[in-house]
């Protein structure tokens, strides 16, 4: 028994040291490289699904920030957390219109990108972000 702790333990150590340089393609560099997106507002959508859209966020090597769209937080705080993130994604169907406008209007005064959102669906914010990656691949 303990010569098989002793084999992985070794197997383990082999696996710690240097290993040969991979190509820097897409897999090796990361989502996050290529999409060259570290943090982005997401107003509204529904409360039950913001997990899942932290963690497609989190697969694309980005952070995500949640305001609910005026629901319980105040929409006065989409202009404090603005200025931090890189993007906004509005899904357009679960949103006020005074958040959207504050939104529009908070991404033209601070110069962030607005991506609206057909739905509030986690493939419509997949997609947008495919969407995004692949933009930003072209212009590089």
């Amino acid at each position: 028994m303990g010569d098989k702790r002793q084999q992985q333990r070794t197997k383990q150590k082999r696996g710690a040291g240097p290993t040969p340089a991979a190509p820097a393609g897409p897999e090796a560099r990361g989502e996050a490289q290529a999409l060259d997106v570290r943090s982005f507002l997401y107003v509204g959508g529904r409360d039950c699904q913001v997990a899942h859209l932290r963690q497609i966020a989190s697969n694309f090597g980005a952070e995500l920030i949640h305001h609910d769209g005026g629901l319980r937080e105040a929409v006065s705080r989409i202009d404090n957390v603005l200025p931090s993130v890189d993007c906004v994604f509005c899904p357009i169907d679960c949103i006020s219109h005074d958040a959207c406008l504050r939104v529009k209007t908070g991404c033209k005064k601070f110069g962030k990108a607005f991506v609206p959102l057909r739905n509030g669906s986690k493939s419509s914010l997949e997609r947008a972000l495919h969407d995004l990656k692949a933009a930003r691949s072209q212009t590089n």
